[in-house]
């Protein structure tokens, strides 16, 4: 079975869009006996629940454990599994601009292992630099090896302050037109090429993994826009927040880096936000979140609101536990898919 077959048959316990399953009969139309037919719309979740006190990751629970509200209402659960193994297509998104020069090193060997350890038989990554431009530096592929070669490649912004474009800038992937802005950290188009371009077509499970100080200057897309492409491709942020900040310092520019903004983007797509430190280096930082993709739940109901209006849906999931809290996207948009 190939990858794509595999995630096909799981995708109804991945994402956290909206399925739209239509099982198709050989038999002529009509009613033919022993045949059912299914017409629903199949709204699923990929989900980790944490510990409120220390995060700590909280595996072993039940369909029983959880209760689903979407905006608003109660929804009744139709399915669940603890998943693990659903195939995984991973974009990991590195920040090359001139605030992350000094690190490049670190992060290409973090990474290197990173993709070594996470991807397994079926999952896919694909790799992405960006500061004053993005580029695929490289596009999906099961090897980690051929992952490695990538990273080989990456070469941070060292050209200077950013500069004003004085025309459309073609980027890999995809095209921003961004006549007239400064160029220095294109952190939000980024996201939402890796997202728009690469995911939204894929099946499975998704993430976007980042490394970056979380500055943006000179993106065409702002961050709800951002998020929102994750969003509609069902893609999970896992944001890194790495910060040199001798750089900022010699600019007088105090700390640096917008930790805000990272969690935003990771809180509204069910992922999590991690910050290095000497206490947690970036090689730490990259197993917390290779457990946390190994040790998700999945959880599908119909959704009592059947209309696909296009409007977003808000999703909140209850655990029975008090201690316990349930780490999931905000919600989806009830867009009409007719993919079985």
């Amino acid at each position: 079975m190939t990858r794509r077959e595999c995630g096909l048959l799981l995708a109804g316990m991945a994402g956290g869009g909206l399925l739209r399953a239509r099982p198709q009969s050989s038999q002529p139309s009509g009613d033919t006996p022993g045949v059912i037919r299914v017409d629903v719309d199949l709204v699923n979740i990929l989900f980790t629940v944490h510990k409120k006190k220390g995060g700590t990751l909280v595996p072993g629970l039940t369909k029983d454990d959880f209760t689903v509200y979407e905006d608003g209402k109660k929804q009744t659960i139709s399915q669940f599994a603890q998943e693990s193994n659903l195939p995984l297509t991973l974009g990991l998104l590195i920040d090359i601009s001139a605030s992350q020069v000094n690190l490049i090193d670190i992060e290409r060997h973090a990474a290197n292992e990173f993709f070594s350890a996470v991807l397994r038989p079926k999952d896919e990554a694909f790799l992405i630099s960006f500061g004053k431009d993005t580029e695929l530096l490289q596009d999906f592929t099961e090897s980690p090896r051929i992952l490695k070669a990538a990273l080989g490649a990456l070469e941070g912004d060292t050209s200077g302050p950013p500069m004003m474009s004085r025309g459309p800038v073609a980027t890999t992937p995809g095209t921003i037109p961004d006549i007239g802005r400064p160029k220095g950290t294109l952190l939000y188009d980024a996201v939402y090429l890796a997202a728009s371009e690469k995911l939204k077509s894929e099946v499975g499970r998704k993430a976007i993994v980042l490394i970056t100080d979380g500055e943006d200057q000179g993106s065409y897309y702002d961050r709800d826009q951002a998020i929102e492409a994750a969003q509609r491709a069902n893609a999970m942020i896992y944001s890194i927040y790495y910060v040199d900040h001798s750089f900022y310092w010699a600019a007088g520019m105090g700390s640096g880096g917008d930790h805000g903004a990272l969690k935003k983007m990771s809180e509204q797509t069910g992922g999590s936000v991690f910050s290095v430190d000497k206490k947690h280096p970036l090689e730490d930082v990259f197993k917390q979140i290779q457990a946390e993709m190994r040790n998700q739940y999945a959880i599908g109901y119909v959704p009592t609101n059947t209309a696909r209006d296009g409007k977003f849906r808000k999703i909140e999931i209850k655990v029975r536990d008090k201690d316990d809290v349930a780490q999931a996207r905000k919600g989806y948009y009830a867009t009409r898919n007719d993919a079985a």
